[in-house]
């Protein structure tokens, strides 16, 4: 016979298990929310929440859940944040292209009361010309006045022309600065390489295609010693240094960014078995012993990374193919990376 203690431990780790469930299920929907909401930056905040969900579905003490909340707090803080900044620079861009708008318009409003005010002018000199009888002063008017009516017209005609193109001078220009605007904000400052929200879009893309594809995460070796030992600007240059000998690896059409902190990531529209030849090549010709400048003198050290691969299986969203990506790196990084600074 069932005791009563244990039908209530039982009751409870049931009643544990399918709110746990909910809870889960909550953060998989603020992710889809966050997309919808704001598609440019709800990937991310996508991906973290995903992430947190794992990690629940392998440990779900009251350590996880507490630090869990604090970091949901966090991802939906920022988030905010940065949407809102974003559509503040999008209604600013909204706002320029409306004032180009507002003074062709005004241009184009004065060249036509000035010529209405000149055909006023025609009209009444027309109505005169019936009041008058001599034939010759008549048609010597008429010529005149079709004269002028014709380079009125003309002018007309050539102002209004003046006035579109100046409009789309401006808008060219400013479509310029838009695109290297977008540019830079899809640019890691530090390394030139693409940024994270331009490898989220990237993965996003393909995904949408259902094309194959593979991902390669890369998180150098031991690079906390190096900041610890050489300083910032020894890190930075090798980041730098990692980030042109990885670019130079792949190929032109291959999507390759700086994830964050010393992590790399490249996206490449192949299999996995083609992917892993690419992960032998960088490791064989990106892997290897650098020269940095840091604050003092040069010095040498041997930089490599461990790798992360995954290919997308169909139905597979972006965050569970990265979330297989990141399982493969730290694996090899837990078999053992090798520092760059000898023990």
């Amino acid at each position: 016979m069932i005791s009563l203690k244990k039908l209530i431990d039982s009751n409870h780790e049931e009643l544990f298990h399918w709110t746990l469930r909910a809870y889960r299920a909550a953060l998989e929907a603020m992710g889809n929310s966050g997309v919808q909401a704001c598609p440019p930056l709800g990937t991310k905040l996508q991906l973290g929440l995903w992430n947190l969900q794992s990690q629940l579905a392998q440990e779900a003490t009251p350590r996880r859940l507490q630090e869990t909340e604090a970091r949901v707090e966090a991802e939906l803080h920022q988030w905010g944040e940065q949407s809102a900044e974003y559509y503040r620079h999008k209604t600013e861009e909204f706002k320029e292209i409306m004032m180009i708008m507002a003074r062709t318009a005004e241009a184009v409003g004065d060249r036509d009361l000035r010529y209405s005010k000149q055909f006023t002018e025609f009209t009444t000199r027309l109505q005169t010309l019936a009041t008058m009888d001599d034939l010759t002063k008549i048609r010597d008017s008429l010529v005149s006045s079709a004269n002028e009516l014709q380079a009125g017209v003309n002018q007309m005609a050539q102002d209004g022309e003046e006035a579109v193109t100046r409009m789309r001078g401006e808008l060219r220009q400013y479509q310029t600065k838009l695109e290297e605007a977008e540019r830079l904000a899809s640019m890691d400052s530090l390394t030139g390489l693409q940024n994270r929200r331009r490898m989220e879009a990237a993965l996003e893309l393909r995904v949408a295609r259902r094309r194959t594809f593979s991902v390669l995460i890369f998180d150098l070796n031991g690079f906390k010693q190096v900041n610890d030992t050489f300083g910032h600007v020894a890190g930075d240059d090798v980041l730098k240094q990692f980030a042109t000998e990885l670019r130079a690896a792949f190929r032109a059409m291959d999507d390759v960014g700086r994830w964050g902190g010393d992590e790399f990531i490249a996206v490449l529209d192949c299999g996995l078995e083609e992917s892993r030849q690419h992960v032998e090549r960088v490791r064989k010709w990106v892997f290897g012993d650098y020269t940095v400048r840091g604050e003092g003198a040069p010095h040498k050290l041997p930089v490599s990374a461990s790798v992360g691969v995954a290919a997308w299986q169909e139905g597979e969203t972006m965050a569970q193919m990265f979330a297989r990506a990141d399982a493969d790196m730290y694996k090899e990084k837990k078999a053992g990376g090798r520092s760059p600074i000898p023990a």
